[in-house]
């Protein structure tokens, strides 16, 4: 075999394997395209967050009862002042 027919074999081989491998990577790209809900990320972001120790704090509000509630929304409305 002469150094021509060495070299245009390994340029066959070598293009082949290339060829192989942009289609790997190609097929890696649709699975990673694939679209994941938003709720879905943020589960396995606190999930992840809950693994390396982040303890998250809770924001739930506590609503006055409705006497007092009514009562101050009111106080609120009456010293409203309105900003310039």
């Amino acid at each position: 075999m002469s150094q021509d027919q060495q070299l245009l074999d390994l340029v066959k081989t070598l293009s082949g394997r290339l060829a192989a491998s942009e289609m790997e990577i190609k097929s890696l790209k649709l699975v990673n395209a694939a679209d994941i809900p938003e709720d879905i990320l943020a589960v396995l972001a606190a999930a992840v967050a809950a693994y390396l120790g982040f303890q998250g704090e809770k924001k739930q509000r506590r609503f006055a009862s409705l006497p007092m509630w009514a009562k101050g929304t009111r106080n609120a409305q009456l010293n409203h002042i309105p900003v310039r």
